[in-house]
């Protein structure tokens, strides 16, 4: 029995999709879960040349052995769903999705509120998905929850007794967290921030698992760091600066230009001690490190590349087991076995 939650260590875009991808191929949970806020957040995923933006499926649907959960914590517009359902159809995502009947639910006027809410686009990026009103509503007790919307009733489960009915019968769970830790909005920049928590223990909580189920809680961190919108960034770096070094970069959902900086070891550091970090997944190091692109092995990293790498791991105290070297899934140095 082991429960992975996966969470971004910074203000999201950090590759999680890909490192979810990877770490469900290899591992072949029996479920996969999707915590966070909803369909705000986008994770991009390339499996056999083909490139998915995906906003509430779980990345991982490429293992096609596993069933596909969506916790009580998420927002679910039942729009996005469906249409994911139709992108994802050549791997059976719709007959293998199931959705917690507590789940709040978006409509049309979540959205048109959202959009109307100019300073938040501007200032703190939301997308305009809805997903802040409706959370707004939800603590208003006014949301309507996915049992009481007839489309849905052929996706629900209860996807708390699912989970731990796997979890206590020797079963795998991975569950998938959205947004990043810098977005949270309790230990993220406020008010620059998202519509609920986004660390390791909501993520659970999101999910129905208790904190005593959880084994493995993987902090996800960019060779470089990127944030949507405005708020604190006290590495950042100009959009030349940027281009220069080739990490320039666009949202999933909006398209929007992303600020770029250098990596923050100190909100490395507050991000995996409040996530409870055992393990961190290090991707984009060939954005960085041009010559390490596509490389397998660790002996095979540049010198430079691995100095970066340890003084992650000293100043943390959270060894580095995944590291990613290029979009395709084999561009994966996976050290788990010889540091865990």
């Amino acid at each position: 029995m082991t429960c992975s939650i996966l969470v971004g260590g910074a203000w999201g875009d950090e590759g999680k999709g890909k490192c979810i991808t990877y770490l469900c191929g290899n591992d072949k949970p029996d479920i996969i879960a999707r915590a966070g806020v909803g369909p705000n957040a986008g994770h991009s995923v390339e499996f056999n040349g083909e490139k998915y933006g995906l906003r509430l499926i779980p990345s991982g649907f490429v293992h096609t052995d596993a069933k596909l959960m969506i916790g009580a914590g998420v927002l679910v517009d039942k729009d996005v769903l469906f249409k994911e359902f139709e992108d994802l159809k050549k791997y059976g995502v719709k007959e293998r999705t199931f959705v917690d009947p507590r789940c709040a639910i978006i409509t049309k006027d979540h959205r048109e509120r959202d959009k109307k809410s100019e300073h938040l686009a501007k200032k703190i990026g939301s997308t305009g998905s809805g997903c802040g009103p409706a959370n707004s509503d939800r603590v208003l007790r006014t949301v309507k929850l996915a049992k009481d919307v007839p489309e849905l009733e052929d996706y629900l489960a209860d996807v708390s007794l699912e989970t731990n009915n796997v979890l206590d019968n020797g079963g795998d769970v991975f569950i998938e967290g959205s947004q990043g830790f810098a977005l949270s909005l309790y230990y993220g920049t406020y008010p620059f921030v998202t519509s609920k928590d986004t660390t390791a223990s909501t993520f659970a909580a999101d999910v129905g698992v208790g904190p005593t189920k959880v084994d493995e809680v993987i902090n996800v961190f960019k060779a470089y760091i990127t944030r949507v919108g405005e708020g604190p960034f006290p590495t950042e770096i100009s959009q030349e600066e940027a281009e220069s070094k080739n990490i320039e970069e666009y949202g999933v959902v909006t398209g929007r230009r992303r600020r770029v900086g250098l990596f923050d070891m100190e909100l490395a550091k507050e991000s995996c001690r409040i996530n409870g970090a055992t393990q961190i997944a290090l991707t984009c190091v060939d954005r960085l490190y041009p010559d390490c692109a596509r490389t397998q092995s660790y002996d095979d990293l540049s010198a430079e590349t691995k100095k970066f790498i340890e003084e992650i791991q000293s100043e943390t105290g959270v060894p580095v087991t995944i590291i990613s070297t290029g979009p395709d899934l084999k561009d994966t140095i996976d050290l788990r076995k010889e540091l865990l």
